[in-house]
């Protein structure tokens, strides 16, 4: 079958040239063909992700067209506007696959709206809310390395599709031929007909204003004479980034030159993953240099940001997702009161593998935390419930462990542009004290105690890959350990079974052991790994580290 399909691309009119060349290279080589056209890239609630080349698993505008045509397919039955949003970021052909994805809309009678530059996911996510729209197409692949890229799609409440959705949009594909069952118009025509129309400057604004207004501590940032180094890394954050540090009075920014324009190749950074030390080098270099107060990097798309915060000795040291997730909780929630801006019954919320710390502190500030499953969608459908309550605002934050924030219900998906705002504006704040955000992570953790965490990832590549995943898993739910290195499991807990959990059913287990400690295990929704999470606490720092070392050679022959 794999064959069949390969010569019906081979002899198709395929306009990508790229595909044409790849495709008469791989000729004589029966792996690379049915790496390609064996199986085809799922559609899920994360969309499409995928290398780009050719073939139905690949990215190229034959899958993104498909895509789009089961995406069509609902929305038509869907009522409202008939209108969908549309935006990309640097990665390679995200333009064209932006623009042949309005086409694909427009030759189904739908209308677009498309930003006329890049922009990151929060303003994808604005604009679907902005104009109604009944759905909304991000071209990306987040922080995966050059040679990806992919197409998450959103729902009109401009939060990731949600399953029920996705799945009939995914029943609509499978009847879509890949090559000839799209229905699509040039850009060019679309537009003449006035179907594809660009965002408008109102909807931009109109976003910079949501964002600004959920500023803790107004105009203190201007004064504080804040030095900042700051990368895109070669993505969507440097227009709207630098444009809120500008608002903000923030005027002190140093940008890494070799990350600060649009580059699909990564060239600085393969794995532009503000997560890890690589992707932050140039930017800790120069930060060095001009001895700046905290080095800031957004990922491609900008819905993640990591920071790097200088150190009383003049080093630098990496902020962990969770880290900065408890710093920002308890920033918003001490400034909230303090400023008498903190709203009734307030909300917080964050996912299930996130620290147990930031429990601690919404305990002392009087905050709900919520939990939910991983995916920020889960925050997002937090937020809508408050909104269908008349209650948005009782929401003030809510974080994942993987760099996500968010501070307001003006979007549904996770925004390093308020992100970066939130983490200048207290970081000039500490400064204006006499202190800094080192110095309060380790006020946190004298606190409530010294939480490490950390996760270990295991990839699984290949097209057997994903069948060893469900191997492990379903063998850890046959076979449930009683300890983990001698310490005793005194609490399984299956995302599995909805009915114990009071949440959705999720490919996820979670270990407590007789110390205290926590162990999380979830195969990835996106890339082909299994995430262990560990959760430790000890006196010191050290001690914290060890017992995670111990926990994490236990398990690591499962995953082998």
């Amino acid at each position: 079958m794999y064959r069949e399909e390969y010569r019906r691309w081979l002899e198709a009119d395929l306009i990508d040239c790229d595909l044409k060349t790849e495709l008469m290279r791989i000729s004589n080589d029966d792996d690379a063909i049915k790496d390609r056209f064996a199986v085809s890239l799922q559609f899920g609630t994360a969309g499409l992700r995928g290398t780009l080349g050719a073939g139905t698993n690949r990215m190229n505008i034959w899958v993104v067209r498909q895509a789009t045509q089961g995406v069509a397919d609902w929305v038509k039955t869907q009522g409202g506007t008939q209108t969908v949003a549309i935006s990309y970021d640097s990665r390679l052909k995200g333009y064209t696959f932006a623009k042949d994805a309005a086409g694909v809309l427009a030759a189904n009678g739908i209308h677009v709206m498309i930003y006329d530059e890049l922009m990151p996911v929060p303003a994808l996510s604005f604009a679907t809310r902005y104009y109604h729209c009944n759905a909304g197409i991000m071209v990306t692949a987040s922080h995966n390395p050059a040679k990806y890229n992919g197409y998450k799609a959103y729902g009109p409440d401009g939060c990731q599709m949600t399953d029920d959705a996705a799945a009939v949009v995914y029943d609509a594909i499978q009847k879509t031929d890949v090559l000839t069952g799209a229905k699509y118009m040039s850009f060019a025509e679309g537009v003449e007909k006035g179907l594809i129309r660009f965002v408008g400057d109102d909807c931009k604004e109109a976003l910079y204003e949501a964002i600004e207004s959920r500023q803790v501590r107004p105009g203190l940032a201007a004064s504080s004479g804040l030095k900042l180094v700051y990368s895109p890394l070669n993505g969507t954050g440097l227009v709207p980034v630098t444009r809120i540090l500008k608002d903000l009075g923030i005027t002190d920014v140093t940008i890494v030159p070799e990350q600060e324009y649009p580059n699909g190749y990564f060239t600085t950074c393969p794995y532009p993953n503000p997560e890890i030390f690589e992707a932050l080098q140039k930017g800790l270099e120069l930060a060095k240099e001009v001895g700046a107060d905290l080095m800031l990097a957004t990922d491609p798309d900008a819905d993640r940001v990591g920071i790097a915060m200088k150190c009383p000795d003049g080093s630098y040291e990496l902020v962990t997702g969770n880290e900065m997730g408890v710093l920002l909780l308890d920033y918003i929630c001490a400034g909230r009161i303090e400023k008498g801006t903190m709203p009734r019954n307030p909300v917080a919320v964050k996912s299930i593998v996130s620290t147990p710390l930031a429990d601690k502190v919404a305990e002392h500030y009087g905050v709900e935390l919520r939990h939910v499953l991983t995916g920020f969608k889960w925050i997002g459908d937090q937020i809508a419930q408050l909104e269908a309550a008349g209650e948005a605002d009782r929401f003030i934050f809510g974080f994942e462990e993987s760099y996500g924030y968010l501070a307001g219900p003006y979007v549904r998906d996770k925004d390093a542009v308020i992100g970066s705002m939130l983490i200048c504006e207290m970081a000039a704040y500490y400064r204006s004290i006499g202190s800094s955000i080192k110095q309060r992570m380790e006020e946190i953790y004298a606190q409530y105690g010294r939480y490490l965490n950390q996760v270990d990832s295991f990839e699984f590549p290949g097209l057997t890959g994903m069948d060893k995943m469900a191997g492990i898993m379903n063998s850890l739910r046959e076979n449930p350990p009683a300890d983990i290195a001698g310490r005793k499991v005194v609490e399984i807990r299956d995302y599995a079974k909805p009915e114990e959990t009071g949440l959705p059913k999720a490919n996820v287990l979670i270990y407590t052991l007789d110390n205290g400690s926590v162990v999380v295990v979830r195969p990835s929704g996106t890339e082909p790994k299994i995430k262990t999470y560990f959760t430790t606490l000890g006196a010191t720092l050290e001690e914290a580290q060890k017992e995670k070392k111990i926990l994490a050679d236990a398990l690591a022959p499962l995953f082998a």
